[in-house]
């Protein structure tokens, strides 16, 4: 069920950017937010990263319990995040097709970890997210389909603000 709640949010994602061109999602609305090409870049920057994350954590197998925690606060844009280090967009001009590759890339391999794991080692062990704290593996497959529809608003916004400036 997940996997296809997941997979809907970045059909509509994809959807959404196919008919601008590459230039238009490499343009920057202002000097302080981000392209389209930028914010599916974070997107396949931060499923990497929680990826692999959740990969050593399951490795690891610590028994490191956490509760579970109100990941579908994630899509609110209420509350300003600053993205990790690590998952902030390069300054890089993208095509939508090597954009696309890399996305594809990062879900196959968020697919292959959470396969690999069984249920026991997902609900024993957690990794920590910079708002929630520890979190349990098991919640941050769903996590990315939260994270995706937070930046789904965000790029339907940064898409509408491109369309205008061409007017």
């Amino acid at each position: 069920m997940q996997n296809e709640e997941n997979a809907r949010i970045r059909h509509t994602i994809l959807k959404k950017v196919e008919p601008f061109s590459d230039e238009d999602l490499n343009e920057k609305p202002s000097e302080s937010e981000w392209s389209a090409m930028q914010i599916l870049d974070h997107l396949q920057k931060i499923e990497t990263t929680i990826a692999e994350g959740v990969k050593k954590a399951a490795e690891k197998n610590e028994r490191k319990k956490a509760w579970k925690k109100p990941i579908q606060l994630s899509v609110s844009r209420k509350v300003k995040v600053d993205a990790p280090k690590h998952t902030v967009p390069e300054e890089h001009y993208f095509t939508l097709d090597e954009m696309k590759k890399k996305l594809n890339s990062s879900r196959n391999r968020l697919y292959e970890v959470f396969a690999s794991v069984d249920d026991e080692t997902l609900k024993n062990n957690s990794m920590p997210h910079p708002v929630f704290g520890d979190v349990p593996l098991m919640q941050w497959f769903p996590f990315v389909g939260y994270h995706e529809k937070r930046h789904l608003a965000q790029l339907e916004e940064t898409l509408r603000k491109i369309d205008e400036n061409k007017k």
